[in-house]
């Protein structure tokens, strides 16, 4: 159940590249999770927010280059570090393509922010909807599991990184 909030300025792409990227984000956020662009399912829950921004300053004035924040959001165990990074720069590749503009001159212009909301927080259609129950929704009951083994790595990656700062506050002997 991807959501994507995708921040463009009025006028910064012609109509028809941007609902081809409107349409390649979701795409590419839905490979990224592990499913098939293909699949209707994962279509018909993966929800794009197009905000337009009144105006977007740089060191205090007006950009005079387009500006491009694009914030995909997951449930929890959706991203690995791996996926994380493949998802950014495939990302910031679509938003090139649809300016028409150099990788160097447009890259610089493009965020792009991968957000996992913590299992447990993810609410639709008025209760909270787990990873495990996700996977099972977009891909099959049979792929329930694959939920868990998501969310599993994902905890035991947060763990081993809060236990890593720990050690290295503690031999620092910092409070």
């Amino acid at each position: 159940m991807p959501m994507i909030d995708v921040t463009i300025p009025e006028g910064a792409l012609k109509p028809a590249a941007e609902a081809r990227l409107i349409k390649e984000l979701g795409d590419i956020l839905i490979g990224h999770e592990g499913f098939d662009p293909a699949s209707k399912v994962a279509q018909s829950v993966t929800v794009v927010f197009l905000h337009r921004p009144a105006a977007v300053y740089v060191a205090g004035e007006p950009s005079p280059s387009p500006r491009y924040r694009i914030v995909p959001t997951v449930p929890e165990g959706q991203y690995t570090e791996a996926s994380r990074a493949a998802l950014v720069k495939d990302v910031t590749a679509a938003v090139v393509r649809a300016d028409g503009g150099s990788y160097e001159d447009v890259a610089p212009q493009v965020w792009v922010f991968p957000t996992e909301i913590p299992d447990g927080q993810w609410g639709s259609r008025g209760v909270i909807r787990l990873l495990p129950d996700i996977q099972a929704f977009i891909a099959g009951e049979h792929e329930r599991k694959v939920g868990e083994e998501r969310l599993a790595r994902r905890r035991r990656v947060k763990a081993l990184e809060l236990l890593g700062g720990a050690i290295d506050a503690a031999r620092r002997g910092v409070d």
